[in-house]
């Protein structure tokens, strides 16, 4: 009889142990499928300044860039947002570096100066990865573009997000109270977008990108979020490309985790200024030479 009992214990164990495997596996395979769809290389092999591609399996440090895309119709529209993100393992430590949209500089292959977001525009991924680089003097090893209008998909995927909002405001006719707030896709979208209620402009607007990506991701982690997977998945292909691979993706995931341990927010000081009645933001050429020198050395690079 106990042999029985132990058979019948058994055989329910081999049942679920082969059952969690095809799951596993199926969630591999969707993941998998998932990355190889969204991986778009940038065409060059590596930053011109960089002497060699920093080794992610080797955890060195690296930088990546985040667009936040807006495409209108047919049109590839322009660059709503842009965050250069650089981790250092070593350091544990991260920074992410809000780039005004309005920042006049250098339009890298285009050869005028313009708004920094209209690279974006004017050649896609590659010229905005090429401007802002050139405009920091530091490397962009690698680009994560989400198209912001379905950003709202991948905020339902992980179940809404939680911030603490500092200002009480009205936008696309959600009412954001001051405090702790919880945000679905479409409110998520309309908080990250506001600008014009905040004193503190596109500052403010900076700000809560940031908020709402950092809950993105940390909801995303959470464990609780694997029973949506699917519907992440989904989102992800919708609306993600970069230039990451899936191997460079697992082993980001496995190196740099505690990069987190310790943030940096940087806001870039600068002034506004009308220039043949077009308002464009002006960086001091000293904020800037102070900005890349922080980076670079964040990256374990030569300050120049």
């Amino acid at each position: 009889m106990k042999k029985k009992v132990l058979l019948w214990i058994g055989g329910i164990i081999g049942v679920l142990l082969i059952g969690a495997g095809i799951y596993a596996y199926n969630v591999y395979s969707k993941v998998s499928k998932t990355l190889e769809g969204v991986h778009q290389p940038l065409e060059r092999e590596s930053s011109p300044k960089r002497t060699e591609q920093p080794s992610i399996k080797q955890a060195a440090p690296i930088s990546i860039l985040l667009m936040g895309s807006d495409p209108r119709g047919d049109e590839r529209g322009r660059s709503d947002s842009l965050i250069l993100i650089t981790l250092n393992p070593t350091l544990k430590s991260m920074k992410m570096v809000s780039i005004p949209r309005d920042t006049y500089t250098e339009i890298v292959g285009k050869g005028i100066k313009d708004k920094i977001n209209h690279a974006y525009a004017f050649g896609g991924v590659e010229m905005s990865v090429n401007t802002v680089e050139n405009f920091l003097d530091v490397p962009i090893d690698h680009y994560i573009e989400v198209n912001m209008e379905g950003f709202k998909d991948i905020v339902n995927a992980v179940g809404g997000v939680d911030v603490n909002n500092d200002l009480t405001f009205t936008q696309d006719n959600h009412t954001f109270a001051k405090g702790p707030i919880h945000l679905n896709g479409d409110e998520a979208l309309a908080y990250a977008r506001m600008r014009k209620q905040d004193p503190r402009g596109d500052f403010g607007r900076q700000m809560r990108q940031r908020q709402v990506i950092q809950a993105v991701i940390k909801k995303g982690a959470n464990v609780s979020s694997l029973a949506n997977y699917g519907s992440i998945l989904t989102a992800i292909q919708k609306n993600v490309k970069t230039s990451l691979t899936q191997d460079q993706m697992f082993e980001i995931q496995q190196n740099y985790r505690e990069v987190r341990n310790s943030n940096e927010e940087i806001q870039i000081e600068g002034k506004g200024q009308m220039m043949n009645n077009i308002w464009y933001y002006v960086v001091a050429e000293q904020t800037r030479q102070e900005l890349s020198k922080k980076l670079r050395e964040h990256l374990a690079l030569p300050v120049q």
